[in-house]
């Protein structure tokens, strides 16, 4: 697996795959907080098939890149994705980032433009902004926060035990078996306690807003009605209302792990970006 360094001497890993005869047009995958470059492998083949290259980074902390102690603010990790760019020299790449990783995305793209950048996807991402303020009342009050976080440092496996089912919203008839669920719950507790629980912080607190006004390449908003980690109402729709000429698009029993249970009709859509 190829690794790059960073300017602050961290190494990461990264996933690069394509088929001889692609079109070398390379699509950027940014993994959600928690997991990494392997929760897209309902997606790489798809696109890989199709003529894409396909990139996916492990970032700080996760999978198989280093576990500083320090960088994991959204600043930094958007840094990351931008040295990885770079590092491969990328130019009209499609980024696709789910949850935190969207966040990552819409802040690489305020902090350095869209020079590299054809399209973006945000999937299930946690924007625009997550917690409670005078001009976002409807956001998640701080005694959210420090609640999720003193149950990781109780019992971070009972915790992402206690999400998985709803994560894949079970519950409207999505089919999930037992086995890819552990094989969820492994992913997440594979990732330094450390930095997920920074980037916890750093996610909830993190404000999107201004710089999803600037967006001026295609974008697609997708987000389930069932998400119970990034609330529909509270992202998905804000996020789609702020960013100029996206295509929103809403699955009804979506929840917030909708890249594995409607991994067809998101690799539709996906699809559907690259070629438009």
């Amino acid at each position: 697996m190829p690794h790059f360094t960073t300017t602050d001497g961290t190494r990461l890993a990264y996933e690069d795959y394509e088929l001889g005869g692609g079109t070398g047009e390379a699509v950027v995958f940014a993994a959600s907080w928690a997991l990494n470059a392997d929760m897209w492998e309902y997606q790489i083949p798809y696109l890989v098939e199709r003529g894409y290259r396909c990139i996916a980074l492990d970032r700080r902390g996760h999978g198989r890149s280093d576990r500083p102690s320090t960088g994991y603010d959204v600043d930094t990790t958007a840094d990351d994705l931008g040295a990885l760019l770079e590092h491969l020299d990328l130019t009209g790449v499609t980024l696709v980032g789910h949850s935190f990783g969207g966040a990552e995305v819409a802040r690489y793209l305020a902090r350095h433009g869209q020079r590299r950048v054809a399209r973006v996807a945000f999937v299930s991402a946690a924007l625009p902004l997550v917690t409670q303020t005078d001009d976002n009342p409807d956001g998640l009050p701080e005694a959210a926060l420090e609640a999720t976080i003193a149950q990781f440092r109780t019992d971070r496996p009972k915790w992402f035990a206690r999400q998985a089912q709803v994560w894949y919203a079970t519950h409207l008839g999505n089919e999930v078996s037992p086995a890819l669920i552990d094989h969820t719950i492994g992913q997440c507790l594979s990732a330094s306690p450390w930095a997920t629980t920074q980037l916890f912080r750093s996610m909830f607190h993190a404000d999107h807003r201004a710089g999803l006004a600037e967006i001026t390449v295609p974008t697609l908003v997708v987000h389930g009605a069932a998400d119970t980690s990034a609330p529909v109402a509270l992202t998905g729709r804000r996020t789609a209302a702020l960013v100029p000429g996206c295509r929103y698009v809403e699955y009804p029993t979506g929840g917030h792990g909708l890249h594995v249970t409607h991994a067809e009709q998101l690799n539709t859509d996906l699809l559907e970006l690259l070629k438009g």
